[in-house]
């Protein structure tokens, strides 16, 4: 079965503050994108770890060490 991306509601739940992204709604690109950059996409990260852009695997690591 073939999914559509759906942009606008992609879009609205997205938490990146990065406003110049221009993968902004297309998770598909986004996960690809950090994931070759050896990163996580903003969606994985409370709003107070976002802010800071440091994505890193290390970051999301020691954020939810002991959370979950």
């Amino acid at each position: 079965m073939k999914r559509t991306c759906n942009l606008e509601k992609n879009r609205q739940k997205c938490n990146c503050t990065y406003e110049p992204c221009p993968r902004k709604g297309i998770c598909c690109e986004c996960l690809r994108y950090h994931w070759e950059m050896g990163e996580l996409p903003a969606c994985l990260f409370p709003p107070e770890v976002e802010r800071i852009y440091d994505r890193s695997l290390r970051t999301f690591l020691e954020y939810y060490k002991g959370r979950v």
